[in-house]
């Protein structure tokens, strides 16, 4: 097996590496005078499983679309280098949140990003907590393996719910993943754990609904979402939340976007804390923010031991799913 991080996502490829207690392979990147760019494997790949892990989030100097070459580039030259298997790991997958025509000749940016990894001859792609599950799985006619928080996330916030406790979305699309994390988090707790979900309508960028569907009357309340953008979304499930009796309001998310004013929704005083995982460095972020208001879960060991299940041929559901 050989494990590859690209420039970008190597201190995040370093955990994994770690995790699995084997170290990064080494390649090359070069950039060249007119903005184009070249990697090659400085080791050789023939007849390996090959693994390349690449966050596809923009950053200052790197682009998503800058990362999304990169990566297919590499892809394609893991096949040129005769690998037996090659798995794109992409833990944030960008351009997901497009997975259907809402408007007339709308793109579906989800179906052309797995045509593009697909072109590159990937035998699989793996990403966590992607915006809509099964446009990702049909999106795909390769193996997709999607990665989800359930654990993680409830494993962490188990010592902070001894009371009544409601898992909510913030959205109507959301619910399905916020119900996967529900019935994990009540295994957990062994207990009852309640369901709650915003209404929400988008037209625009313009956001509007405000009812809240469910009973969140004294309890501690757990917002989960895929991704926090400006915070806007789950900043308005908080205030419907105190507003109905809530005793506080945490935020789930696995990826953290923070983009545009996200700190000062981060840092409201009706949030009592966000958690997000380490997929995206929170560097939109002022470290004060960062330190106060929000706690990172380091997703590095759930992507190594997935890589190495599916290296192994082990199970991903036995991973991912609450025991009992």
């Amino acid at each position: 097996m050989k494990l590859f991080a690209l420039n970008t996502s190597r201190p995040f490829g370093e955990q994994v590496a770690k995790a699995l207690g084997i170290s990064l392979a080494e390649h090359e990147e070069r950039d060249f005078e007119d903005g184009e760019h070249k990697a090659r494997p400085l080791v050789s790949v023939r007849g390996q499983d090959v693994y390349v892990l690449q966050s596809l989030h923009g950053e200052p100097g790197h682009s998503v679309n800058d990362k999304l070459c990169r990566l297919l580039f590499f892809l394609g030259a893991m096949r040129e280098a005769s690998a037996q298997r090659v798995t794109a790991v992409i833990p944030y997958l960008a351009y997901a949140r497009k997975d259907r025509q809402t408007k007339p000749r709308d793109p579906v940016t989800t179906r052309y990003m797995a045509m593009l990894l697909e072109a590159m001859g990937i035998d699989a792609v793996m990403t966590l907590d992607v915006h809509n599950l099964v446009a990702f799985q049909n999106a795909f006619r390769c193996r997709s393996h999607a990665l989800d928080t359930r654990l993680l996330f409830g494993t962490h916030m188990l010592a902070r719910c001894d009371g009544p406790v409601v898992v909510a979305s913030p959205d109507p699309g959301g619910v399905k993943r916020a119900q996967g994390f529900q019935e994990t988090f009540q295994t957990l707790l062994g207990r009852h754990v309640g369901s709650a979900f915003m209404e929400k309508r988008r037209s625009e960028g313009v956001v509007s609904g405000t009812a809240l569907v469910g009973d969140v009357a004294g309890a501690t309340v757990l917002v989960v979402d895929d991704l926090i953008s400006t915070g806007g979304t789950l900043l308005r499930a908080a205030e419907a939340c105190l507003e109905q009796g809530a005793q506080k309001v945490y935020g789930l998310a696995a990826h953290g976007l923070f983009v545009g004013d996200a700190g000062r929704a981060i840092s409201d005083s009706r949030l009592t804390k966000v958690i997000v995982t380490d997929t995206i460095p929170p560097h939109r972020l002022d470290p004060t923010v960062v330190s106060e208001h929000l706690e990172i879960v380091s997703a590095a060991p759930l992507f190594a031991e997935a890589i190495r299940r599916i290296h192994e041929g082990g199970s991903l559901t036995e991973l991912l799913e609450a025991p009992g």
